[in-house]
């Protein structure tokens, strides 16, 4: 059998109300997909779903049964047993549009052409990008996050990435790595942690070195559960694990520092502000659950990349939003609410 073009790792934990809408999108892939079904220790029947898909389309489907370890272990469960060219995670309550995922499988059939001919040596990209869809619970218009500014339908490099605009940054939604380099890379996810996704779309890329945008609305997130994970009053219960992967970010690189970096100005210009929104995220989630021990853990997380990455501190804190959240007093207060409208847009809070 041929090499398989395309892995998707569908992380499952207590997913049977909802993860089949999900998985039938992704059998229209047809024989060039593999579908990963990872059980992470579910008390319902997602592992007789899953397995029941795995019966009917043995050459597509495999399942994981592991104990619980969280999403971020599920997705180390995906590359670890992925086999296609390319890897994408799909969670288990969205979904991927058809026709998008048809014209998708289109490019990756010229990609994987390459490769078979030329091997390690193909130019094939190392990261695909297309656009990402808020399926908004009760919203009739459905917001498309689009990257306007890249480069359509071509294989580029940094040195054409342009930084995208507030709400537009690269998410788990919108790439689909190259599988070995991400096996090549060694990126593991923390278990028993949220937000990792964040981890996931952020330390890869300075293994980056050829990227491919689509315009196509390929996948669809759905948000408005009042238990998600992205609900506002969840984030700020859940805020110590946001701190947590952001410390993983400021521990990954040291962006002014590292030659893999440093010599490509554009990747170290989106990596500084990718990593400026996350901590902000952090600030703000602290700033608005109205403690003292919440202002206190804010003002130890930068002080803890001031510490680690003074240089990259520098560069953060002399920026806009960087340095505004960082001042103290009423002020820097009534600009931090000016910040949390924007960080509505790019996190998707509701």
């Amino acid at each position: 059998m041929e090499r398989k073009l395309l892995s998707f790792a569908v992380p499952c934990y207590n997913s049977a109300a909802y993860m089949r809408h999900c998985i039938s999108t992704l059998l229209t892939g047809g024989d060039e997909v593999e579908i990963i079904i990872i059980n992470d220790g579910s008390t319902d029947d997602t592992l007789t779903i899953a397995n029941k898909y795995a019966a009917k389309y043995p050459d597509i489907v495999k399942v994981v049964d592991k104990e619980n370890g969280g999403h971020g272990s599920g997705v180390n469960a995906g590359i670890d047993h992925a086999t296609g060219l390319y890897f994408k995670v799909v969670d288990s309550d969205d979904w991927l549009s058809v026709k998008a995922l048809s014209e998708l499988m289109e490019k990756l059939r010229d990609f994987g052409a390459a490769y078979e001919e030329k091997g390690e040596k193909s130019s094939i990209p190392d990261l695909v990008i297309a656009n990402y869809v808020y399926e908004k619970e009760g919203k009739l218009v459905k917001e498309v996050v689009r990257y306007h500014a890249l480069p359509k339908n071509q294989i580029f490099g940094w040195d054409r990435f342009s930084i995208p605009e507030p709400g537009h940054y690269l998410l788990m939604h919108s790439i689909i790595y190259r599988t070995e380099l991400l096996k090549d890379c060694g990126l593991r996810l923390p278990e028993h942690m949220f937000y990792v996704d964040n981890i996931y779309a952020y330390v890869p890329l300075p293994h980056v070195k050829r990227m491919y945008y689509m315009d196509l609305n390929l996948y669809r997130y759905f948000i408005g559960r009042p238990d998600q994970s992205v609900h506002e009053d969840v984030m700020i219960s859940r805020v110590d694990q946001q701190i947590a992967v952001n410390k993983i970010m400021m521990d990954a690189w040291r962006l002014m520092d590292d030659p893999l970096i440093t010599d490509r100005p554009r990747l170290q210009k989106y990596m500084i502000s990718d990593l400026e929104i996350i901590s902000t995220i952090s600030s703000v989630l602290l700033i608005r659950a109205h403690t003292d021990e919440a202002l206190q853990k804010k003002d130890e997380l930068w002080a803890y990349l001031e510490e680690k990455d003074p240089n990259t501190y520098k560069a953060i804190t002399h920026r806009f939003i960087g340095r505004g959240i960082t001042m103290k007093g009423s002020v820097p207060r009534k600009i931090t609410e000016r910040i949390y409208q924007v960080l509505q847009r790019i996190v998707g809070f509701s």
